[in-house]
């Protein structure tokens, strides 16, 4: 679980990009190899190298080497922080718009 301000803003940085979004998407399938994970998103390897890493120092990807073959998995419970983060936030902007709609309701 994310529990602090630097690793909830690597977690947001990380998925800031839409290629590493992307690889998060495919990963929450199930572990599958970075050949299959970057195909078809148009990026040079380098590129999704340096994608890869920012979301592995994010605490998001783990990676398993066997031989030749980079087996990716995204981390168990890696989003907690940022969804507790978010739900909490929206639970505010939730309550605040209640109010609104109720005020609104009242009027005239």
């Amino acid at each position: 679980m994310v529990n602090s301000s630097v690793e909830l803003d690597r977690s947001f940085a990380a998925l800031a990009h839409p290629v590493r979004r992307g690889i998060v998407e495919r990963l929450a399938g199930g572990p599958a190899t970075v050949a299959v994970v970057s195909g078809g998103l148009g990026v040079s390897k380098p590129a999704i190298s340096r994608h890869l890493r920012v979301l592995e120092e994010a605490g998001l990807l783990a990676r398993v080497i066997e031989g030749r073959t980079h087996r990716l998995a995204l981390r168990d419970h890696a989003l907690d922080g940022a969804t507790t983060w978010l739900a909490r936030h929206r639970a505010l902007w939730e309550r605040k718009l209640d109010v609104v709609d109720a005020y609104l309701k009242e009027q005239p």
